[in-house]
Parts: C-alpha cells; sequence; structure tokens
C-alpha cells in the first residue's frame, strides 16, 4: 500500500463543507511515513480561495484516494487513506512539504508552488488490488 500510494503521481482529495457536501480535486502529493503533504500551485484557477481549503480548515477529516487503471483488469488497484488535514503556516514544516513535493516532481523543482501546503496525518489506510496486495 505504502509504496504504490508513494509511487502514485497524482490522487484525489475528498473534503466535505459545513454542511456535509462532498468535493473532490485531483492533488499532486509526496508521502512520508504516515505524512502526505500537498501544495496549492501555480496552475490556473478561478479563484485564490479555494474550497478544498476552507472544508479542511471548517472540517480537517479527508481522504485521498490513488488508483490505478488499465483495460487488463487483473492490474487494477487503489488505496485509500483517511487523515486529519492541517493547513500549515509558512516555517520549517511547510518547507519540508515543499522539499518532498519538489523531490517528487520536477515542475516542482523548476517552480515551486507559491500557495499553502497542506498535511494530511493518515489515521486510516485500506487497499484493493485485482491481483492481491
Amino acid at each position: 500500500m505504502r509504496r504504490r500510494l508513494g509511487d502514485a503521481r497524482v490522487g484525489h482529495l475528498a473534503s466535505t463543507d459545513a454542511s456535509g457536501a462532498p468535493h473532490v480535486v485531483p492533488v499532486c502529493f509526496a508521502l512520508e511515513g504516515d505524512d502526505v503533504y500537498w501544495a496549492v500551485d501555480q496552475k490556473p484557477k478561478s479563484t485564490r480561495r479555494l474550497r478544498r481549503l476552507d472544508n479542511l480548515r471548517a472540517n480537517p477529516l479527508a481522504e485521498l484516494v490513488a488508483d490505478h487503471y488499465q483495460e487488463d483488469w487483473v492490474r487494477l488497484w487503489w488505496v485509500r487513506v483517511q487523515a486529519e488535514a492541517t493547513v500549515l503556516e509558512a516555517g520549517p514544516e511547510s518547507e519540508h512539504g515543499l522539499d518532498l513535493l519538489a523531490a517528487k516532481y520536477e515542475q516542482y523543482r523548476e517552480r515551486r508552488p507559491d500557495g499553502p501546503v497542506v498535511r494530511l496525518e493518515i489515521r486510516r489506510w485500506s487497499a484493493w488490488s485485482a491481483s492481491g496486495l
């Protein structure tokens, strides 16, 4: 599970707003131990006030899913983590998260994200694979 999640290039982050309405967005992320880091980067967005950040500040419980699909269904798998999110203030931990992201993604080495960094503290792991884990 850890290897597959750590190697995955994209995950889908689920959060909920104050009314409980779900919100899912793709994120680039880096795994270290039981912590996942992702950051708001410079890719075009309709606003800088992102619903995912508002949701996590109001309700820090989130899930992240990474998966693999191909037509040969014996190769299908997914990993899901339930986590508690913290929107980090600028400082050493935020910089550490950015370092992890830059180590994984060339685009972040060329241009470090300038938005907030979020840490997901994993509380529960689950996974499935068509061929067994």
